[in-house]
């Protein structure tokens, strides 16, 4: 009996001693986390991956084995070729304008002023609401008849009743407005990434910053900026991934057009992979952005280590 009570404290003992190990500990905690974002994200990925190497059609998750001939075939796509050059285009401009109004914006909310948090609220407002609506909004909001837009530069005799601009109809008004859209939905994040780190700069660098008559844009140029580079890649590569991969924007605004001169990767992918029919060459759309933006992330996420550490 004793021998047995001995036995299982023993095996007690060992278990906790094992449990209590840094390395199990910290994969019985992580793995369910790996198991949710494998099932979540992997799989879907790693079919999306099979897809774009076979013929399959819609209804159908299988098909012939075709190699590269989707790639070939998108290549030599003048629409595709298109697509690629707006969607850079889109998030570089895009994320220019985000660094710029979210830099300039946590600036001066980072020091306490009446109605700040009303200020805060507002700021948050177009990362909290559901983004399909917020589009719809926009939908009307450039709306050639019924915009408020145009009503405002008829008042302000910006432009004549008769010659209202076409904001979705014309492909520079086009790309525009949906740049316009993109970087409204994304400067919220960048700037409460922002606040974070101007909140973690310490208040000696401030002072020292005054006494050397560093204040106001001038501080946050030369003493803000430089501190909260390796922050700013941070929000920049989020904001890239974000952009260059959304399609709610680009299609429910002008689904491509006008004459595919807004059309993106993601909705030239949605456009041959469902609408079309083509689930391999619509996966095979969709995979040139994975070596795109895995890139991108390792050259930013090394450029920041880098700064951080200089």
């Amino acid at each position: 009996m004793a021998a047995a009570v001995a036995g299982r404290g023993s095996r007690r003992h060992r278990l906790r001693y094992v449990a209590e190990r840094r390395g199990v500990l910290a994969t019985l905690l992580v793995s369910p986390a790996v198991i949710f974002i494998t099932a979540l994200v992997g799989v879907p990925l790693g079919l999306a991956v099979y897809l774009a190497f076979t013929d399959s059609q819609a209804g159908s998750l299988g098909g012939k084995w075709v190699g590269l001939g989707n790639f070939r075939r998108i290549l030599n796509d003048s629409v595709f070729r298109g697509a690629l050059w707006h969607t850079a285009e889109m998030t570089l401009i895009t994320q220019a304008i985000v660094v710029v109004c979210a830099g300039l914006l946590a600036h001066a909310l980072v020091h306490k002023f009446r109605g700040r948090w009303l200020f805060r609220f507002l700021i948050l407002l177009p990362w909290a609401a559901p983004l399909s609506l917020t589009v719809v909004g926009f939908l009307w909001f450039f709306d050639p008849q019924a915009s408020i837009w145009n009503w405002f530069l008829v008042k302000a005799h910006v432009v004549g009743p008769f010659n209202k601009p076409s904001w979705l109809g014309t492909p520079n008004l086009a790309m525009a407005s949906i740049v316009t859209v993109q970087a409204w939905r994304t400067i919220p994040f960048a700037t409460v990434i922002f606040l974070a780190g101007f909140s973690s700069i310490p208040q000696e660098v401030d002072d020292a910053s005054a006494i050397d008559g560093a204040t106001g844009l001038k501080k946050f140029w030369y003493v803000s900026l430089p501190l909260q580079l390796p922050i700013a890649l941070v929000a920049i590569l989020f904001g890239i991934i974000f952009t260059a991969t959304d399609m709610i924007v680009p299609y429910v605004l002008t689904q491509g057009g006008p004459f595919n001169s807004t059309q993106m990767i993601t909705t030239w992918s949605y456009i041959q992979g469902i609408n079309a029919g083509n689930l391999g060459e619509g996966a095979a759309i969709a995979m040139f952005l994975i070596p795109v933006l895995a890139f991108v992330s390792v050259a930013m996420l090394v450029f920041a280590r880098r700064a951080e550490v200089t």
